[in-house]
């Protein structure tokens, strides 16, 4: 089952990612497939995901895209792994997953966002949340008691970071096992730390302010501020500054807006706010 036998599946390319994704996703939402001939596992789940597409009916249409045909695509989207799925819906991406979900996993994440099939899948009861501080104390207990479970040192990496002890979650990363060090989540923390690296030695940001100020065509206090601003308090503000310069200087410095965005995509956890911003980049690129 493919594109060819039904008016719900389609391919996806650069050009056409605007009006059959972005665009068409304001009526109607888009799940786009990212795979490639070569990928084993994109073998089982496009046929369950195109499946599921002519079962739904037109609820939702299917996009597949051939990342070795598409990469800067894929780049846009953050892409590190296939199969790789995301759910775009109301013009941003909303929802997603990395790898070939069985069945009835790719139901119960349809009917997160569409009208659901069955009336059986309950909410999953919600956790208080844990403090960072908290969450080390536990794991630093956990891996005392159990130090073969590597899964917990990249747990301590992240509680770390989110306790602001940079230098001793830098040290947890490196010490990670080759299965953990290509993990999603390593990946996102070792791009949040090498964003805060990247500040070393640079001015405070009332002396960035302050050049922008006298110079708003400073790209490269942009491009700082940027970075002070997402690890800091107002990371949609450090976002606006990348896509500013994406705008204005998109060459600067190699490229180093599209580079910062992609980074930053990697480093949040708010998918509203990342989804907004990746479709605003999509606009200035496509």
């Amino acid at each position: 089952m493919n594109a060819a036998v039904s008016p719900h599946i389609f391919e996806v390319d650069q050009a056409n990612f605007e009006t059959e994704v972005l665009q068409a996703s304001l009526t109607t939402p888009v799940l786009v497939d990212f795979w490639a001939t070569w990928c084993g596992p994109c073998k089982s789940l496009g046929p369950l995901l195109e499946k599921l597409a002519v079962e739904f009916n037109g609820a939702f249409r299917l996009g597949k895209v051939d990342v070795d045909q598409n990469q800067e695509l894929a780049g846009v989207f953050g892409i590190r792994s296939i199969p790789t799925v995301i759910l775009v819906k109301d013009g941003q991406p909303l929802d997603g997953f990395a790898g070939a979900l069985p069945e009835g996993q790719l139901r119960q994440f349809l009917a997160r966002h569409l009208e659901p099939l069955e009336d059986d899948f309950e909410e999953p009861e919600e956790i208080a949340p844990e403090s960072p501080e908290q969450a080390i104390n536990r794991l630093q207990q956990e891996i005392a008691a159990d130090p073969k479970r590597s899964e917990l040192k990249l747990d301590l990496a992240i509680a770390l970071a989110q306790a602001g002890h940079a230098a001793a979650a830098e040290t947890e990363l490196n010490a990670l096992p080759a299965n953990l060090a290509t993990d999603a989540r390593a990946v996102r923390l070792r791009s949040q730390l090498d964003l805060a690296r990247s500040l070393e030695g640079t001015p405070p940001m009332e002396v960035l302010q302050q050049r922008l100020h006298a110079n708003p065509q400073d790209w490269e206090a942009h491009d700082l501020l940027g970075v002070r601003l997402l690890l800091g308090n107002d990371p949609a503000a450090g976002l606006e500054h990348w896509l500013l310069l994406l705008e204005k200087a998109r060459d600067w410095n190699e490229g180093q807006a599209k580079k910062r965005l992609l980074a930053a995509f990697n480093t949040l956890d708010d998918a509203e706010l990342v989804g907004r911003y990746r479709r605003r980049m999509a606009s200035l690129l496509f």
